[in-house]
């Protein structure tokens, strides 16, 4: 029993692949195009790290080491290869509320919870439910995220040091905005000169080195916090006493395991969301759709843990990223890998020289990254599509943007499956005709799905006072498909029964034959089917669920 129970699970679960190059092959120009994407892919990390753990009330250190250690590990064990992780605004927004109130060792044990529930859910392969998303919300998610994306470089337009408050004005926004186009400019143009260093690096490089030589004064990387550090350490967050950053540790109790399991939980799912969304879309851009939605649940997960247990504040695939680095041409582990460790050089070496770097050529990338992530094409389909395709288009964009991506894809799937359900639910109804093989009964031949939106309508179909002695229902083009469809058929025999009439069911597929079986309505009329023979005819066993 014990063999046959590890041989169903050996069926059930398929080795990863965890090929560096995948199907591209080793070669000199491609090992170069995936080393120089994950340096661009590093500079655009350090800028977005610092800022997301700012929102989240931590130490910039605590995003730059999520940053590294959920980069890396996803990058090595991940589904979709190419696919950038690291510390996020979705989840930052999230954490500010826990370390305002209990301080940032809380965070660290809620991350470490939050990557076991991913785990879980890699491990059940509850990613495939993913595929559930409908396209009008993949269309509303990217057009949020663009949005979402553009607005948070704006605060790059503030003075360095005002918390915030104060905006660039005069000739210092005046030379930001030029920088900031002169960076987009040299995105666009690059590769219409070579092909040998990613547009965005470029981009980065020169308008780096025009700073630096002419000494302009504008904000760069460091007027936003100091990044040096050294290698992240093991640290555990549970136990008594203060933590590394001068608050107290998580005591190991049942009571923190309740301040931090809702906290764990919203994480999760909007990692979990926001990652195998991006899968999807870099699968789509690569041409490499399928799979690997387990596989990077269980990464995620992993990946959180570890940060969790070395002073990180957790993370999830990054769209932006992501996109810098499928557009420099990073297409295997080796891009993701690169990112994370020439992050890492950069906290523990190089910090000197990355804090040089100005704001504007990382925020003129992220501009072209907004350019290329929004789906430009959602608005000249607005007209084409159904309008409530379009409707939920728009909602995601909105709900992404003032809300986050975890609400926003919820609604989204929430209203198109009620649409869904209400287009189906109109289309049940029923030809009525005399029967040619039983004579003098009437053959209600349904058609469309019979489920909890539909019952009403399928209930009006019937004259029970009129119809004579026998009634035959055919569900030849017609589904059985929940409780309140046995509900239904239980109450519409249970009418028949009262009027001294008989109903009988016909043409059962082999799904609804199982699902009425189950629920005890079924009765043999014939005796060539004890077992189950698409042909029979049965009655209605009344009085089970309470409809009569």
């Amino acid at each position: 029993m014990k063999r046959a129970a590890l041989a169903l699970l050996a069926n059930h679960m398929s080795p990863p692949n965890l090929s560096i190059m995948q199907d591209e092959g080793w070669s000199v120009a491609r090992v170069r195009t995936e080393l120089l994407s994950g340096l661009t892919v590093a500079l655009a990390l350090v800028p977005e790290a610092v800022a997301f753990a700012f929102v989240a009330g931590v130490h910039p250190l605590v995003g730059l080491y999520a940053a590294f250690m959920v980069g890396l590990i996803t990058a090595v064990f991940g589904g979709r290869p190419g696919m950038i992780s690291g510390a996020t605004g979705a989840l930052a927004v999230v954490m500010v509320a826990l370390v305002a109130e209990h301080g940032v060792e809380y965070l660290f044990a809620t991350v470490v919870l939050m990557g076991a529930l991913q785990i879980i859910a890699g491990i059940m392969h509850w990613g495939k439910f993913i595929r559930l998303v409908p396209h009008p919300v993949m269309l509303g998610f990217v057009n949020g995220l663009a949005i979402v994306i553009f607005l948070a470089q704006l605060t790059q337009f503030k003075v360095p040091g005002t918390e915030g408050s104060e905006w660039l004005t005069g000739v210092p926004l005046y030379l930001m905005l030029g920088l900031v186009g002169l960076t987009m400019l040299i995105i666009w143009g690059t590769p219409k000169i070579t092909a040998v260093i990613p547009a965005p690096l470029a981009g980065i490089g020169i308008v780096a080195a025009i700073v630096i030589i002419f000494g302009l004064d504008v904000p760069r990387v460091g007027d936003l916090a100091s990044i040096q550090g050294g290698l992240p350490s093991f640290h555990n967050p549970f136990g008594e006493g203060v933590g590394i950053y001068g608050t107290a540790l998580a005591p190991f109790t049942w009571e923190t395991f309740l301040i931090i399991l809702p906290y764990s939980g919203i994480l999760a799912a909007i990692g979990l969301i926001e990652s195998l969304l991006t899968l999807n879309l870099v699968g789509e851009i690569t041409g490499k759709r399928g799979g690997g939605a387990s596989q990077e649940c269980i990464a995620q997960g992993a990946s959180n843990v570890v940060t969790g247990f070395f002073g990180g504040m957790g993370g999830c695939a990054m769209i932006g990223q992501s996109m810098i680095n499928v557009k420099s041409g990073g297409r295997t582990r080796i891009a993701g890998i690169a990112a994370a460790m020439f992050l890492l050089l950069f906290i523990v070496a190089a910090s000197g020289l990355i804090e040089q770097i100005p704001l504007a050529a990382l925020v003129g990338v992220m501009f072209m990254v907004v350019i290329g992530t929004f789906a430009w094409n959602s608005m000249k389909i607005m007209t084409k599509v159904p309008l409530m395709d379009a409707f939920v288009i728009v909602l995601v964009t909105v709900v992404t943007v003032m809300e986050d991506l975890a609400i926003a894809v919820v609604v989204g799937v929430i209203v198109s499956a009620l649409a869904y359900a209400w287009n189906n639910a109109r289309r049940i109804h029923a030809v009525i005709r005399d029967s040619e093989s039983d004579k003098g009964a009437r053959v209600y031949e349904i058609e469309g799905p019979l489920f909890f939106g539909s019952t009403d309508g399928f209930t009006e179909l019937f004259d029970v006072d009129a119809d004579p002695d026998r009634v035959i229902v055919d569900f030849v083009r017609s589904r059985v498909v929940d409780q309140s469809a046995l509900q239904a058929i239980e109450a519409l025999a249970g009418r028949y029964e009262d009027a001294g009439k008989t109903l009988t069911l016909r043409h059962l597929s082999r799904d609804c034959h199982q699902l009425l079986s189950k629920a005890g309505h079924l009765m043999v009329d014939s005796d060539d089917d004890p077992d189950y023979e698409i042909a029979a005819d049965y009655s209605v066993k009344t009085g089970i669920l309470g409809g009569h």
